[in-house]
């Protein structure tokens, strides 16, 4: 079930899922013009392929471990953990547990 979209001035909690993260699944919390923030659940061994994202991303480990490449290096990311990566870089996510993140993606003008 898709959680709905968290309107402005309205608290989203984003707390560990715990014992529910092996059923959860990705869910967007916003898209304004300019932002958009996702809770991003990826199971252990997940592979997300090298990419690339228009505008600036960061992301924040919630819970789990994943490898995030970026630059030529692969890092490892825990809980509490918070990457910037620059609009244009390319980039490789693997989970190595079960995880979740909070993916905020600024959004140029057009991309949408």
């Amino acid at each position: 079930m898709a959680l709905p979209h968290v309107a402005s001035g309205q608290i989203a909690r984003l707390e560990p899922l715990g014992e529910r993260l092996t059923e959860a699944v990705s869910a967007a919390l916003f898209k304004a013009s300019q932002l958009e923030v996702v809770r991003l659940v990826l199971p252990r061994g997940h592979r997300m392929r090298e990419h690339r994202v228009q505008g600036e991303i960061t992301l924040q480990c919630l819970e789990g471990e994943l490898d995030l490449s970026v630059y030529g290096n692969t890092q490892r990311m825990r809980p509490g953990d918070l990457m910037y990566v620059a609009a244009g870089e390319p980039h490789a996510l693997h989970a190595v547990q079960d995880c979740s993140m909070l993916l905020t993606i600024c959004l140029l003008p057009g991309s949408e």
